[in-house]
């Protein structure tokens, strides 16, 4: 009997603290729920011409919201996204921002996706005082000079010119040299200044222009601006371009059979599997800009377990299923500021400007440190040749010999094929 009633005693205890612990487990869960999140808001292309990328850009970035509130947060806070999409019209984002900081009152902001769409956050910013990282825009902070701007792009301390700096140093290296080259560029905010720094780079190299001329974005027949270039009869060709008109041109120089001895240089929208897929063995020859490629030399800590989650449940998400251009750098330009976040202890944005500003990130696209302009201290612009699609397929380009790194030196993973013909 005895036995029974210690038992009986023993068993209420240990029920008693199994049910404590379930209250205190329930107290601290709830008490964690309760915690006010860091609120982190932002305009991103969801529709409109940079949609695709915007939204393979939003996937990293859940993945990277994913994962870090599953460790508990950021200074044991939840991290809550609040964004709206800009539709790739610059007109509505001042609009965006303006209502994510009055009404919205989020915490933090970052940029969304490319020049076009960063640059007329910059007043509001400004005005504010905030701390902004933007993601891919080329020389957004040249005119504005502001110093809590910080540029997720791997362009380097003078941005217009790293982007066909590559190209350029390409083609004079080889035998003979070319002496002539066409510059063709959106009348756009990226273009410009990517075309800006194509004529810098000319004329360091002592080449003659015999052709400069840009389009209005709403240009969609590239056949008449191809054969005025090919009149031209240039070696080189500079296009510098948004993602619709880049496809245009790639047709465009196809269908009129125009060989220069190099082309390409700035066309963005040649870095999407949408687009690389629409025109298969159209790409071979071109050279292009690229900011990551699944090459050895650019795998980092992280690189690879991300690559491999967000190609896991890009197909279920409806976006670019390699996710080679925007997926490390929209996860990476999070791993950025959730860092400065940590440790600041807040989101003071005068502290963490200076926080970006004074230190190196460990991220999934490598050491990212930023110079005094918000640039990167030292830039890391690939130039990539298509060669040897035979077809339509995606899996095609995750071939490494598909598209080859033939610059910076140390990411080379192969040799140009010059002239372009030769790579056709």
């Amino acid at each position: 009997m005895l036995h029974y009633l210690k038992s009986r005693a023993f068993a209420g205890l240990v029920g008693a603290a199994a049910v404590l612990g379930v209250f205190v487990g329930f107290a601290m869960s709830a008490s964690a729920q309760d915690k006010k999140p860091i609120r982190i808001g932002f305009g991103m292309a969801q529709t409109g011409p940079l949609g695709p990328n915007g939204k393979s850009a939003m996937l990293a970035m859940d993945i990277w919201r994913e994962e870090i509130n599953a460790k508990g947060g950021l200074l044991g806070r939840p991290v809550e996204f609040v964004s709206y999409d800009d539709q790739s019209n610059p007109s509505t984002v001042p609009g965006i921002y303006t209502k994510l900081l009055d009404v919205d009152k989020v915490d933090v902001i970052v940029g969304g996706y490319g020049t076009n769409m960063l640059a007329p956050a910059m007043p509001v910013v400004m005005q504010r005082k905030k701390a902004f990282l933007g993601l891919f825009g080329l020389g957004v902070n040249h005119e504005f000079n502001y110093d809590r701007y910080f540029a997720m792009i791997p362009t380097g301390p003078t941005p217009t010119t790293s982007f066909t700096e590559g190209f350029f140093g390409t083609a004079m290296a080889m035998n003979p040299k070319p002496t002539t080259v066409a510059i063709v560029a959106a009348d756009a905010e990226f273009s410009k200044n990517a075309s800006d720094g194509a004529r810098i780079n000319a004329k360091k190299a002592g080449l003659k222009i015999v052709y400069d001329k840009s389009y209005p974005p709403s240009t969609t027949d590239f056949s008449p601006i191809v054969r005025a270039i090919q009149a031209t009869n240039p070696d080189l060709v500079v296009i510098c371009s948004y993602p619709l008109d880049s496809v245009g041109m790639v047709l465009a120089v196809n269908e009129a059979k125009f060989m220069p001895k190099m082309i390409g240089g700035g066309m963005v929208g040649l870095q999407s599997t949408v687009f690389k897929v629409k025109l298969g063995p159209a790409l071979n020859g071109f050279m292009n800009y690229d900011f990551w490629l699944p090459a050895k030399s650019l795998m980092f800590e992280g690189t690879d377990a991300f690559m491999k989650k967000y190609q896991e449940r890009a197909a279920k998400a409806g976006v670019d299923p390699l996710g080679y251009y925007m997926g490390p750098y929209g996860y990476a330009y999070m791993q950025v500021l959730g860092d400065a976040i940590t440790a600041t202890k807040g989101t003071d944005d005068a502290k963490l400007a200076a926080y970006m500003h004074e230190h190196t990130f460990k991220t999934v696209v490598g050491d990212v440190k930023f110079a005094k302009n918000g640039e990167w201290v030292k830039g890391r612009v690939l130039q990539a040749q298509f060669r040897g699609i035979k077809g339509h397929d995606a899996a095609e380009f995750k071939n490494p010999d598909t598209e080859v790194i033939i610059t910076p030196a140390q990411y080379k993973s192969g040799n140009v094929i010059y002239p372009y013909e030769k790579a056709r």
